[in-house]
């Protein structure tokens, strides 16, 4: 990316027609550009002005609200402009080319983040929280978003860098005496501390996959026999025939995937192939993609038919499923009391079944048909997702893939120096040991120069963000 002696400009709204729409400009041209572009008085600070916004031919292209921050308190810690207009897709277009023309340039992805960042607005990985909090698609995904964005995940990571760094100016001194070996009792107190760092790294990797599942959607995966209401499950949760039903067994023949909101989580929602004892040539196919889509699950709705005898399921599905992860859902209830003659084999929610589940797994009672059941069905899930969180005190930490890494480095580098240390190595290695821990844990914050990570992970971000 360019050096941040130039002026940026974009659209800060997406493109399409609105009520309004916001072009922002950063950069040490900001102040001029304003003074030229809205009159000669200096616009005040951090106050929106209703003015005319005139291209440099003098044509009248929008009535705006034009506000200028003054460098540091702006997003970037530069001086920025923000210009609301009207949501005319041409009026913001015209706008901005009128700010181009002018000798701003336009911004690249992520380009005003990246300068909040290079500003020491924020550090990387509240950066990186911008774009889970833009890309949040559940209230628990949008609460550890704000959370990281306040700094959460690096007041955890300062902790555990400043024990580490005693540890390491405790090494060091032995370092400048080397005629001084590390006695037993300061060995001990250095494997301790170091014990202590590695809890904390190995809590904070451990939130990776409640943070997969916060920014992917939780994989949930509906399995059961053929015929026994697994589309029509998925079409009345996502509210719309999503799937195709029959009366026909074996009309999924491959997976549908759909993400919905259920409750305060973000589902995956994956409709699969029936598990037929005795399939066709074209429903193996089906039921080969409903087993890989099963090693991969979250969580399990387990669909029966209420009317029928709960069949038996293929040992590489029934090995995966736990009372955790699995919710059997006991379809076409409302056809019970047409067919069960008053048997009393299971009773959910009042009413009977012959289905039977082999384990004592959560069994609800719900009609794909006609919705019962299904509010219950969105709490029993809500439950049940909540239990992937990790706490860590009372902040929600859920770390994303790249922050997993270093922490895994860290962790190795922990490791070995706690071996150095019982092995009572030389402390230049051990050292070396915790340097690279530092190194590892400070890449997550950004406190490591690395242009082209910068690079890589700013480009994920949206224009004019």
């Amino acid at each position: 990316m360019s050096c941040t002696t130039d002026t940026i400009a974009a659209l800060a709204t997406p493109v399409g027609t609105a009520a309004l729409a916001v072009v922002r400009a950063s950069g040490p041209d900001c102040a001029a550009l304003a003074q030229v572009i809205f009159g000669p008085a200096p616009l005040p600070p951090r106050l929106a002005r209703h003015a005319d916004y005139r291209d440099q031919s003098g044509q009248l292209l929008d009535d705006v609200l034009v506000t200028f921050y003054q460098g540091p308190r702006s997003y970037t810690g530069e001086d920025s402009l923000e210009i609301s207009c009207h949501g005319n897709p041409f009026i913001a277009q015209a706008i901005l080319k009128d700010l181009l023309v002018r000798g701003c340039r336009a911004a690249e992805a992520g380009e005003f983040t990246r300068r909040a960042f290079l500003g020491g607005k924020m550090d990387l990985s509240q950066a990186e929280a911008v774009m889970d909090l833009i890309h949040a698609r559940s209230e628990r995904a949008l609460a550890a978003a704000n959370q990281q964005l306040r700094g959460s995940l690096g007041r955890h990571l300062g902790e555990l860098t400043e024990g580490l760094l005693l540890v390491l100016a405790r090494i060091e001194a032995y370092i400048d005496f080397p005629d001084e070996d590390l006695p037993a009792e300061d060995r001990r107190v250095v494997a301790a501390e170091l014990a202590g760092v590695l809890r904390g790294t190995s809590r904070l990797l451990a939130t990776q996959h409640y943070g997969e599942l916060l920014r992917e959607g939780i994989k949930t995966v509906i399995i059961g026999e053929p015929n026994a209401g697994k589309s029509s499950l998925l079409n009345a949760l996502v509210g719309h025939e999503r799937a195709l039903v029959s009366a026909e067994p074996g009309t999924t023949r491959d997976f549908i995937e759909e993400r919905i909101p259920i409750g305060s989580h973000w589902l995956r929602l994956i409709d699969t192939a029936g598990l037929n004892p005795t399939p066709a040539p074209l429903e193996k196919l089906g039921m080969a993609k409903t087993l890989e889509r099963a090693a991969e699950a979250d969580l399990f709705l387990w669909v029966l038919d209420a009317t029928r005898p709960c069949p038996a399921l293929p040992p590489a599905v029934a090995a995966q499923l736990t009372q955790a992860n699995t919710v059997v859902l006991l379809n076409k209830a409302d056809l019970l009391a047409a067919v069960s003659g008053g048997n009393n084999d299971v009773v959910t929610g009042g009413v009977c079944s012959p289905a039977l589940p082999p384990l004592e797994f959560p069994v609800l009672a719900v009609s794909a048909l006609t919705g019962a059941g299904l509010e219950a069905l969105t709490l029993q899930v809500g439950r049940m997702a909540d239990a992937f969180r990790l706490d860590q005190g009372e902040e929600v930490i859920a770390v994303n893939a790249r922050h997993a890494d270093a922490l895994r480095r860290a962790n190795a580098c922990l490791v070995t120096a706690n071996q150095q240390v019982a092995e009572c190595g030389p402390v230049e290695l051990l050292a070396s040991d915790l340097r690279g821990a530092l190194d590892a844990l400070g890449e997550i914050a950004g406190k490591i120069d690395n242009e082209r990570m910068l690079d890589h992970l700013f480009k994920t971000f949206c224009i004019g963000k």
